[in-house]
């Protein structure tokens, strides 16, 4: 496998979407690609683990347009280093590093200088505009991937990578006060970390699912009560995140908070939000945010808080050649936790 600089790096095997489809219908293709070139500032990686989004399963169904034509889904890579750009000095052969979300950004643009690249018009992403961790090779931007420590398992890091980075975030945007009272609707990969996160921050959480299974894992983690998706929680919340993609839950949220509560929504895709009545839920200075991918420092300020409060990731393995199943159990909320795709 050749790796000089502008030069390709050989060819990998990968899953690629090939026409959008629903995940039962597997829309992923197994396919020999080429990897991209190895810039100066290039990782070229092998793959260990890779987490298994509901962002992949939107790009997979069409609900997001692709924006590389063949194009890798994933964005929860952990991976060694293979081989290193001669500028890429800071990486040796053999480091532990994860490749996440966010991909690139321009760096001179108003959102870039103001510290919020996450707002960059030319931001890149990895599995959607460059080839991502679907595959058993990927080639990354060293500016962007985060170093990983020696020891926990790389499937259990690779959540981090963003269900963890993206529910820190989205913990930011609710603006939680200390000790206060956080709802989270849904309780997938990223809300089943950040409900620890916040736990581990002296919140009460209160889960609030469809899934029996994941109010169970949330009585588990510690949460103070779990109930239905269309529940009320038993006391006003100070704060929520809405983890589901479901748009008529932003009105069930937002009836659930407390006079000055405010509700982030954390997907990158959502069905239709309803007709809001003004005076019944956002009146009495209830707020209602989104969440848009994040900053670096974002994922750096979540990595380190994790080391010192490691959560309890609930992974359920996949080996890479059945990532089209991994995707389709996603899709039918038969995933409890987090899917992680690791080598055969």
């Amino acid at each position: 496998m050749a790796a000089e600089t502008g030069t390709t790096t050989g060819t990998t095997t990968a899953w690629v979407v090939d026409h959008p489809a629903p995940a039962a219908d597997r829309p992923l293709r197994r396919v020999e690609r080429p990897l991209e070139p190895l810039g100066p500032r290039s990782l070229l990686l092998e793959v260990r683990a890779c987490g298994v989004c509901r962002t992949d399963l939107h790009l997979a169904e069409g609900d997001l347009a692709p924006h590389l034509p063949g194009c890798p889904p994933g964005h929860e890579i952990v991976g060694r280093v293979l081989r290193a750009g001669p500028r890429a000095t800071d990486f040796a052969e053999g480091d532990r590093v994860g490749a996440a979300w966010l991909a690139g950004t321009c760096g001179s643009c108003r959102y870039c200088l103001a510290g919020r690249e996450n707002l960059c018009p030319d931001s890149r992403y990895t599995g959607w505009d460059v080839p991502g961790g679907y595959a058993g090779h990927a080639v990354v931007d060293a500016d962007y991937v985060y170093r990983l420590p020696e020891g926990p398992p790389d499937e259990d890091l690779a959540p981090l990578l963003c269900a963890g980075i993206i529910g820190y975030r989205a913990l930011q945007r609710a603006d939680l006060p200390p000790g206060g009272r956080l709802g989270l609707y849904g309780f997938g990969a990223s809300a089943h970390l950040t409900a620890q996160l916040a736990l581990a921050r002296g919140a009460r959480v209160h889960v609030l699912t469809r899934s029996a299974e994941a109010r169970r894992l949330a009585q588990d983690l510690g949460a103070s009560s779990a109930r239905g998706a269309d529940d009320s929680p038993p006391e006003p919340l100070d704060s929520a995140i809405l983890f589901a993609p479901v748009g008529d839950l932003v009105p069930v949220a937002l009836a659930a908070l407390d006079r000055g509560g405010t509700l982030a929504v954390a997907g990158i895709h959502l069905s239709d939000i309803p007709r809001l009545d003004y005076r019944q839920y956002l009146f009495q200075e209830r707020t209602l945010r989104s969440v848009t991918a994040n900053t670096r420092a974002d994922g750096r300020a979540y990595l380190a808080e994790t080391a010192a409060h490691p959560p309890t990731v609930h992974v359920r393995r996949y080996p890479m050649s059945r990532a089209p199943e991994a995707l389709a159990d996603l899709a039918a909320d038969r995933v409890t936790g987090v899917a992680v795709l690791v080598p055969d």
